[in-house]
């Protein structure tokens, strides 16, 4: 019988583990949170994730439960350890991609750099901290929060009193020095259960309106030790937090020449799709060798350069579908995966890859490609 993973989740991260699942003979299974998701690809069930009977009886069905998002609730995910269901990542290693100021104290506890922040329940709180940090910081949701949602950059003391009122007995906001970057990078690292890390190239990623919408890998201009930075920091955090499957690091370099942490995602993400068509082993690929304690796929680029560009929003006077045409006739180099989902303005609906031995080659086509899309 092949080995069955199941994945709670129908985004299209989940839809993209279906193909490498299929040729690494596993058996994937998914479970949505509603009907017509984007992973309703492979065998699916229906069902609410923070409800521990439907998560139950889903986990009953497989070897080991994996993830296309972080919000399972923990009492749901320690349920399911404490009955001997392999899950992965665990939820001692997800909490910390859950809640962002739990990551910031850990991350402090492991020594990795990351901007200084605190934890704030008032308007003085925050005052006393924009004081001390030029007058200005970043506050952040400390759950929920993706794609610049549950995120502000605050200059007055009561910049965030909206947020405040809406906070619980013992809860807190997260504050964050506004960090002199001079661009963002991403750093992955896949880690199974029995240790095995595979190191990917750190990648620079642009974002727009606080969505990714291009990375480039490698990272432009990523010298010997930039790299060996990046990929110290995510083995460290890896290691640290007993991540297993895929673990994404944002990163910033600053105007000084630091390199800091920005946020954590436990799964595949956004700045790996690129890995699809521009790495030995993609990170859907990966994700699934991971979680199943697999041996690991090499990382190495299969081009010196790959540009992937989102596909956001996508038309709002066709389908995706009937674009296709056009983009592949006029780019038959690019690679373009869509996530079947309906089209939205800002939503990430798709993506488009690049490689070639000419960056400027790899960007033009990737953008003029999803452009076809707009």
């Amino acid at each position: 019988m092949a080995l069955r993973v199941g994945v709670i989740g129908g985004g299209q991260l989940a839809r993209m583990m279906i193909a490498p699942a299929v040729e690494l003979g596993i058996d994937i299974r998914v479970l949505a949170e509603g009907d017509g998701m984007s992973a309703q690809l492979a065998a699916t069930a229906v069902g609410d994730y923070r409800d521990l009977a439907t998560v139950r009886a889903f986990a009953a069905d497989v070897d080991v439960v994996t993830f296309d998002h972080e919000h399972v609730p923990q009492e749901v995910l320690r349920a399911l350890v404490d009955e001997g269901v392999a899950v992965h990542p665990g939820p001692d290693a997800l909490r910390f991609a859950q809640d962002k100021l739990d990551m910031r104290a850990r991350l402090a506890d492991l020594g990795v750099p990351q901007p200084e922040w605190a934890a704030v329940r008032s308007s003085d709180d925050l005052g006393a901290f924009l004081a001390a940090h030029g007058g200005a910081g970043v506050v952040k949701t400390p759950r929920g929060g993706y794609d610049g949602k549950g995120v502000r950059v605050v200059r007055a003391a009561d910049g965030a009193d909206d947020w405040f009122a809406q906070l619980g007995p013992g809860e807190a906001l997260l504050v964050e020095e506004l960090v002199p970057f001079v661009r963002e990078l991403a750093q992955q690292v896949a880690r199974r259960p029995s240790g095995q890390i595979a190191v990917y190239p750190v990648v620079e990623t642009v974002q727009r309106d606080g969505v990714c919408a291009e990375v480039i890998a490698p990272a432009p201009a990523a010298g010997d030790r930039l790299a060996q930075v990046a990929s110290e920091i995510g083995v460290r955090i890896a290691e640290g937090l007993g991540v297993t499957g895929m673990l994404a690091v944002e990163l910033f370099e600053t105007d000084d020449e630091r390199i800091l942490v920005n946020e954590l995602a436990m799964r595949p993400h956004n700045s790996g799709h690129w890995s699809q068509d521009g790495a030995v082993t993609g990170q859907f690929e990966q994700h699934l060798r991971a979680v199943a304690d697999l041996p690991l796929g090499a990382t190495a680029p299969r081009a010196p350069w790959t540009v992937m560009v989102n596909i956001l929003g996508g038309p709002q006077d066709a389908t995706i579908d009937e674009r296709f045409d056009a983009a592949m006739s006029a780019h038959p180099d690019a690679k373009i995966h869509t996530y079947g989902k309906a089209s939205r303005p800002g939503r990430k609906v798709g993506h488009v890859n690049a490689t070639g031995d000419d960056l400027d080659d790899a960007v033009y086509t990737a953008r003029a490609a999803a452009a076809h899309f707009d």
